[in-house]
């Protein structure tokens, strides 16, 4: 039988995260995020299913102009290193399962078709707002721009206005 460990003190793990985007500052000269590379592994798909497309695309061609190869951006290996740390943290924890999380009278498909739209949605309005959640939250708050507040804000108003609609899918 595997004993579960509790999970991370909030503020131990919050000062953790700050301690990285600090590195990340330091090291590479800019904060972290995410949607950067999925939009880059998606111009290295694009690039290589259909390069005249991608050279054609301004969006794409920001990606692989001059012979540059998406992939190259480490922010991608910063990406796989949250996969791969989550997976280890999990394991370590005695977490490791394969469940849907979901509430009881949520069916598992309809949890992750909600799941995929949400992420989905998600990913094209990082997008359109030039970042994901964390780097308009963590880079953007850290460095004080106040189009990343307004964003933090504007999540959580929409989750608390939200939050009661969905709630029949937790009860």
């Amino acid at each position: 039988m595997i004993v579960r460990k509790p999970y991370a003190n909030p503020y131990a793990a919050g000062v953790a995260l700050g301690l990285v985007l600090l590195t990340a500052f330091a090291v590479m000269g800019h904060g972290i995020g995410a949607s950067g590379a999925i939009a880059s592994t998606v111009a290295a798909g694009v690039e290589a299913a259909a390069p005249a497309h991608a050279d054609a695309n301004a969006y794409f061609r920001n990606w692989t102009s001059g012979g540059r190869n998406p992939l190259d951006s480490w922010i991608v290996f910063e990406v796989l290193g949250i996969f791969a740390g989550a997976f280890i943290s999990a394991a370590l924890a005695g977490r490791l399962s394969r469940t849907v999380e979901r509430g009881p009278r949520a069916l598992t498909r309809e949890r992750m078709l909600w799941g995929f739209g949400g992420g989905v949605l998600m990913g094209f309005a990082s997008r359109l707002a030039r970042g994901c959640t964390s780097g308009q939250a963590l880079t953007g708050g850290a460095l004080l721009s106040v189009g990343s507040w307004v964003f933090m804000l504007a999540i959580f108003a929409a989750g608390y206005a939200v939050a009661p609609l969905v709630r029949r899918q937790w009860t």
